[in-house]
């Protein structure tokens, strides 16, 4: 490979590390062609992309190229990683979109192994990004809280109306007393 080609790939593997939000490196030794473009298609599609450039990326590279890349990103704290047969998941979006799929399709292939990851500056262990990816998606967690945020106005009209009502039926009570 020429070195201005090996220029370009170090520089797009840069700002590919720069704006992650989360970096998986895999060991894929003894996965097949088949097998690796099977999980870039479930990568792309359990996290689609928000915007363009978005969602979730598969990259093998050679060690050298990914460790000149890493320099002076987040990246660069799992760098030692970068040792033999490795492909690396770039999370853009949503960080346990990426660790959901790896961790499942790790159970049913077993040739691909988790080595660690880095997510906003934190190094990952594979024990981390196996509990990560037991956290519900981006999406359902907004969609909890938004369920949270909506209920607690629900429940304080429920009470205003039910003490109105009560005021209500003394009133009512009070003037069946006087009518009497």
């Amino acid at each position: 490979m020429k070195l201005d080609k090996k220029k370009e790939i170090a520089e797009s593997l840069h700002e590919k590390f720069a704006k992650s939000q989360i970096v998986i490196v895999t060991d894929y030794k003894g996965l097949d062609v088949m097998t690796m473009n099977d999980l870039r298609k479930k990568l792309r599609t359990e996290s689609p992309p928000s915007e363009p450039g978005g969602g979730t990326e598969y990259r093998v590279a050679k060690n050298s190229l990914l460790t000149r890349a890493s320099e002076n990103t987040d990246a660069a704290l799992i760098s030692d990683q970068f040792r033999g047969p490795v492909a690396v998941a770039l999370g853009y979006d949503d960080p346990v979109a990426p660790a959901k799929v790896l961790t499942e399709f790790a159970k049913e292939n077993e040739k691909l192994e988790i080595k660690g990851g880095v997510m906003k500056g934190k190094v990952l262990d594979p024990d981390a990004i196996r509990r990560l990816s037991a956290l519900p998606s981006r999406e359902v967690l907004l969609s909890q809280a938004l369920s949270a945020m909506n209920g607690v106005p629900g429940s304080f009209v429920r009470v205003l109306a039910g003490t109105l009502q009560q005021l209500m039926n003394v009133f009512q009570a009070l003037q069946e007393q006087k009518n009497n």
